[in-house]
């Protein structure tokens, strides 16, 4: 009789373990899927805010020259480089009642840039040359001028017009 009971102990212990295996599977197979993805979320948001971190334009001359284009030098200050000028945001207009203005035209107004010293990529150091192109010459007023890179850094300024 002890022989039966050593017996059903050892199938009993040896199911438990089956069923213990595939229970832990079933639940590394529904939780694996879950962390992978939490990991590729949370590494694709540290590569953003790390890119924001990184980012920095200032912008450190506006003129006008008496004709219908504005220039705006900005700065990459930052130390990553700005991939897609052309998807940057510019505002501008009188303080009170500026727009977003279109990159490329024909019909003014829009914006282009050109980047200084013949360099192919805003990388650190180099400024941006941007030329808002007008309908017509800015009237004497104070201006607001916003230049926002794609990953949502900016800055801005005003100057005005004699």
């Amino acid at each position: 009789m002890s022989g039966g009971t050593a017996i059903d102990k050892a199938i009993a212990t040896v199911l438990l373990i089956i069923g213990g295996v595939i229970v832990s599977l079933a639940i590394f197979n529904g939780l694996y899927p879950a962390i992978q993805q939490s990991s590729s979320a949370i590494t694709s948001a540290t590569s953003k805010v790390s890119d924001r971190i990184e980012s920095r334009i200032e912008i450190i001359q506006v003129g006008e020259n008496g004709t219908s284009d504005v220039h705006i030098w900005v700065k990459n200050v930052g130390t990553s480089d700005i991939d897609s000028v052309s998807r940057s945001d510019i505002f501008f207009g009188p303080d009170d009642d500026f727009y977003r203005v279109d990159y490329g035209g024909p019909a003014t107004p829009y914006w282009d840039y050109q980047l200084e010293g013949g360099y192919s990529e805003w990388s650190q150091t180099v400024t941006c040359k941007i030329t808002v192109h007008l309908a017509s010459p800015p009237s004497a007023d104070t201006y607001l001028v916003k230049v926002v890179i794609p990953n949502g850094i900016y800055d801005s300024t005003t100057f005005s017009v004699d």
